[in-house]
């Protein structure tokens, strides 16, 4: 079981409205908007998808890097060095 499982259907549907958005850039796009509103609209999506991603990384903290901490060892070392770098590609979007 994953750490996000109890909230599947809650990232579920954050993920489908962020698609919505960004086919509505698409068509900002097809249809010659102007830039500032297409780039507000694109800092709007890039906000959600950060939003999602923090959520996602505070349930695998909670739930994967704790259990393997409980266990101990190289698999815990594993895991946090694993949470570690997703922490830093995030950071580095």
């Amino acid at each position: 079981m994953r750490g996000y499982s109890q909230e599947k259907d809650d990232y579920l549907k954050r993920l489908r409205r962020i698609e919505g958005q960004v086919r509505g850039l698409q068509r900002m796009i097809e249809n010659d908007e102007y830039c500032i509103d297409v780039l507000t609209q694109i800092s709007a999506a890039t906000k959600a998808l950060q939003a999602v991603s923090l959520g996602l990384v505070d349930e695998h903290l909670r739930h994967c890097v704790a259990q393997a901490i409980a266990e101990g060892g190289e698999v815990a070392d594993a895991k946090v060095r694993e949470a570690s770098d997703a922490i830093a590609r995030l950071v580095r979007s």
